[in-house]
């Protein structure tokens, strides 16, 4: 018998004990309920029991998981939200429980527990703009988490994190400054338009270079 069914008999035992005006009766009532709040005490003892030994066991898998770093993910936004899709086989297979987030104004750690014998893990800190942490959280889909964070505006992100956007502006070449002769610094920006620009582009450079070197041999100087 269930520790629910039991309470239920002896509200109803307790119940009869109320309206019983007859001591034999009543004295029968009585027996019975003490017999079953001994009987829901002993219950109650015995689930206290199993879900310590559920939760021991929940914590040695977890314990005994290996830490590993999620590294690839793919992302996009719309206009109130940034979300990170996380590719993890079985997540859904594993409890609700096991799959925790984290949220700051510019930072997101995701937890995955206990999942094929690995604690899973991803942190991003930095993050391209702030976020409301409050309205951020994630969803378990088959094999995917989905990570939802919420913008603090709608502006665009051009990347997801600040390091991210400096890393790149670093590898973007800049032209040559040369100040001691601003013409070859001029003719050096226009070398790179030109290799690095459509057709239409090529055609508009070379026509302007060829119009600044006629006017060079003429003494005119360079005229953009």
């Amino acid at each position: 018998m269930s520790v629910i069914e039991v309470q239920r008999d002896l509200v109803e035992l307790r119940n009869l004990l109320t309206l019983a005006a007859r001591p034999k009766v009543r004295q029968i009532l009585a027996s019975q309920t003490e017999k079953l709040e001994a009987e829901l005490e002993s219950l109650k003892a015995q689930d206290g029991v199993r879900e310590s030994s559920d939760t021991s066991a929940k914590v040695s898998r977890e314990n005994s998981a290996f830490d590993v770093k999620i590294t690839n993910y793919a992302w996009d936004q719309s206009e109130k939200f940034v979300k990170f899709y996380i590719t993890l086989p079985g997540v859904h297979l594993i409890p609700a429980d096991n799959v925790k987030t984290t949220f700051a104004t510019r930072k997101l750690e995701l937890r995955v527990l206990a999942l094929s014998n690995k604690n899973h893990s991803l942190t991003i800190t930095n993050l391209m703009k702030d976020i409301i942490p409050a309205d951020s959280y994630h969803k378990v889909k088959a094999d995917t988490v989905v990570v939802f964070l919420r913008k603090a505006s709608s502006a665009s992100w051009s990347h997801v994190t600040e390091l991210e956007k400096r890393a790149k502006e670093a590898k973007t070449p800049k032209p040559d400054v040369d100040e001691a002769d601003p013409g070859a610094s001029l003719m050096n920006m226009m070398k790179q338009m030109y290799s690095e620009g459509d057709d239409e582009m090529k055609r508009t450079i070379a026509k302007a270079w060829t119009e600044a070197r006629d006017k060079q041999n003429t003494g005119g100087g360079f005229d953009f």
